[in-house]
């Protein structure tokens, strides 16, 4: 894949665990030759990136954040920075 690409995660995933995950892709980007990577963990968010305490599942109906406005605004603005406006 050369296409740029961004690989997020929340800190508190407990399905998709950001520290096995996110250098993986990154090597994985690498070697492959792909020159715009970027890999960002956010901190105290879950697999649904809101915030949490445990990140366990059954806390994801008890939380009322929907999804992160800080994740939204770093894809948003990611995408703004390589594909204009």
């Amino acid at each position: 894949v050369t296409v740029p690409v961004l690989a997020v995660n929340g800190e508190l995933d407990l399905q998709v665990d950001p520290k096995q995950n996110l250098p993986e892709i990154e090597r994985a980007l690498r070697e492959g030759g792909n020159k715009d990577i970027t890999i960002k963990e956010f901190a105290k968010l879950n697999h649904l990136f809101q915030t949490a305490s445990t990140g366990l599942p059954s806390e994801y109906g008890q939380i009322e954040e929907t999804f992160s406005t800080d994740v939204l605004k770093m894809i948003t603005d990611w995408i703004l920075e390589r594909f204009g406006k």
